[in-house]
């Protein structure tokens, strides 16, 4: 169990903790390792393990639907999964339909280990999608549409979790939940890191690719992908990387890889062929799983810097002089790229706004446009930014074809709406709501504190 800390005198929130090792509840080698370095809340981890069976996670996509139109060339699809990730049933997809990948647009990524529902469009005809047939997969509505959709064009999503194998009785589990539950709900929300499937749970290294494409070594991106073995990995696998590490003997690996790591096998094809080609080897994963790297450094950089304001003792819930605010959109979300510098002046009135969820405190999610903010929130990007050793000009990427990020701002607190926890058995089912971008696993780490990421 995660030893806890006395908070009698003092609570992350408060502008003046007495010091914030006094009460922070520090997290694990492991998840540190990817920037989640603190817990929220003070209450004992109750442990467990989530996606024990898929159908312990089921999340469904809340998405505005594409209109209807009988004239459209593009098919809008409500698909219900279980146990596919979505970047590798988007390929299963295209070869059915003998389409490239890019004909097939969806707004969130989903997980391999859960039931999952998802709005995808294809830029096909609907005759030709309904001739689809594949394992563990149903078509819910199916119809034609002129519109296009990608990334990030949805709403939030919604969540049924079911977490079991707990480390403690399950009534010691439900009387922790209620004092981690009461210690969110007093801030209107959880710090929103970014979750361990931005990282791989069995593999925690998006964000060192990422790294290294971001500072022009894709030599060492690809060794990265190729060669770094998991913990939790299969065998099979985790000696092919480690021989391939050995050896650099590129054919030997594309006979020794199992089949199921069809990615890789893409890479050393290409290696095969042109051995020092790493950017074109590399060009040879999905655009949005290459972006996915780009991304996870970011998400890294952000964690380290969250964590900092939480070390600091700043709080999540109020601004203080010199952060950036962000402003609510249409959707009543956060917009990433809409904010004010909190000032002396409009503190209260922003600190009102917080309150009703309709103002988001920020902190830098860094790119080559990016700004930092003022005050001390602006001290803590600036050392996380400079202490790992990164340029603005590491993120334009002109290597590689539109894979630069000019960076936003996020959101540090993110609310979990509609939230009911109960007792079923010798599990605890939590449902809840999370706006897009927000991450089921953060929110329940709160309540776990596990540092085993494949407990995620």
């Amino acid at each position: 169990m995660i030893p806890t800390f006395d908070t009698s005198t003092s609570k992350i929130g408060s502008k003046n903790p007495r010091s914030a090792s006094d009460f922070l509840n520090k997290a694990g080698k492991s998840e540190s390792q990817i920037g989640l370095e603190l817990f929220f809340t003070d209450s004992p981890g109750i442990g467990g393990r989530l996606r024990v069976e898929p159908e312990d996670f089921i999340v469904e996509e809340i998405s505005t639907m594409p209109e209807h139109d009988v004239e459209g060339q593009n098919t809008a699809v409500i698909v219900r999964a279980r146990y596919w990730e979505t970047n590798r049933l988007v390929r299963q997809f295209a070869r059915q339909l003998r389409i490239s990948r890019k004909k097939i647009m969806f707004a969130g990524t989903k997980d391999k280990r859960a039931i999952s529902t998802q709005l995808f469009v294809f830029a096909a005809p609907m005759d030709d999608v309904r001739t689809i047939k594949m394992k563990d997969i149903k078509f819910l509505n199916i119809y034609p549409t002129k519109k296009n959709i990608g990334l990030g064009d949805l709403i939030g999503n919604k969540f049924s979790i079911t977490l079991k194998n707990f480390d403690i009785e399950i009534s010691e589990a439900m009387e922790a939940s209620r004092n981690t539950a009461n210690k969110l709900d007093k801030i209107g929300g959880f710090p929103n890191y970014f979750g361990v499937q931005r990282f791989g749970a069995v593999r925690p290294i998006t964000h060192l690719i990422g790294m290294h494409m971001s500072r022009g070594e894709p030599d060492l991106a690809v060794r990265q992908y190729l060669c770094a073995p998991g913990t939790h990995e299969n065998n099979e696998a985790t000696q092919a990387r480690i021989q391939l590490g050995k050896t650099g003997d590129y054919a030997k690996a594309l006979h020794d890889f199992p089949e199921n790591l069809s990615f890789e096998k893409a890479i050393l094809n290409h290696l095969v062929v042109e051995p020092e080609d790493y950017i074109g080897a590399l060009s040879n994963l999905p655009q949005n799983l290459l972006m996915m790297f780009i991304h996870a450094y970011q998400s890294y950089l952000f964690n380290k810097i969250l964590s900092e304001r939480m070390r600091r003792g700043l709080p999540l819930n109020e601004p203080v002089v010199g952060d950036q605010v962000l402003k609510m959109d249409k959707n009543g979300l956060p917009d990433h790229n809409n904010w004010l510098e909190a000032t002396e002046g409009n503190i209260p009135k922003l600190t009102e706004l917080i309150g009703k969820k309709k103002a988001f405190i920020s902190a830098t999610l860094y790119g080559h446009e990016s700004e930092f903010a003022k005050g001390e929130m602006g001290d803590i990007e600036t050392s996380i930014i400079e202490k790992e050793g990164v340029k603005q000009r590491d993120f334009v990427l002109s290597e590689y074809y539109k894979l630069g990020s000019k960076g936003k701002r996020r959101e540090i607190l993110a609310p979990a709406k509609n939230f009911e926890f109960r007792k079923i058995d010798n599990a605890i089912q939590f449902d809840f709501e999370l706006n897009k971008g927000c991450y089921a696993t953060t929110f329940l780490r709160e309540f776990m504190k596990a540092d085993e990421l494949t407990n995620y």
